[in-house]
């Protein structure tokens, strides 16, 4: 997979509050500078033949206001589109409809800095989980992004679910939930509580 040390360094997560469906929603924003120019990245977050070469298969219309289906995961409808710069789409899943911004910008060198902003309803799933739940989740697509966008090569799903049943992939995991505890409680949670929500996030991810 990836050195998951460098990896989790060259991540920046925020967490907040916005808005969904007029309603008070959490937002979850995890971002990394690339080495690719913002063409070629855009390319490989929205192209269909190669999302699978680095997250999931999808069907479905890649196009504003077509929906979509990741296999195993999310769906959901393309509601803004701004090549190269963004898209916009609700992400539903397990009956939960929540939204996803992306957002690219060309940086110093050539390089593209990647936002994905995920805004969430504040229930009762947030409550036991907080951002991790959503947050390593994507820590690991934007790994797999990164590693095929550096070497080209396309993900092994075999591969990949044996790293994330091994010792490096549970580290991984601890480590990403670990660093989204620190990012709520920087945007004001009680530290207590989001320990306890960054614990039960890694129990989840790794099977403990």
């Amino acid at each position: 997979m990836f050195d998951i040390s460098e990896q989790i360094e060259a991540v920046d997560r925020k967490v907040g509050r916005g808005l969904l469906d007029e309603e008070e929603a959490a937002t979850v924003m995890i971002a990394q500078t690339l080495r690719e120019e913002i063409a070629d990245v855009w390319e490989t977050c929205t192209n269909a033949e190669r999302i699978p070469q680095w997250f999931l298969p999808i069907s479905g219309d890649l196009e504003l206001e077509g929906q979509f289906q990741l296999e195993g995961n999310a769906g959901g409808t393309i509601e803004a589109c701004d090549p190269p710069n963004g898209f916009a789409a609700t992400w539903e899943f397990g009956g939960t409809v929540s939204r996803i911004e992306v957002r690219l910008k060309s940086v110093d060198e050539g390089q593209t800095r990647l936002e994905l902003e995920h805004i969430v309803p504040i229930d009762e799933h947030w409550e036991q989980y907080g951002p991790g739940a959503t947050g390593v989740g994507w820590d690991g697509a934007i790994g797999g992004l990164a590693e095929y966008l550096r070497t080209g090569q396309s993900v092994d799903p075999q591969e990949v679910m044996a790293w994330m049943t091994s010792e490096e992939g549970k580290q991984f995991y601890t480590d990403c939930s670990r660093r989204w505890g620190d990012a709520h409680i920087a945007a004001g949670e009680d530290e207590t509580k989001a320990r306890e929500a960054a614990e039960r996030t890694a129990a989840f991810y790794t099977g403990s």
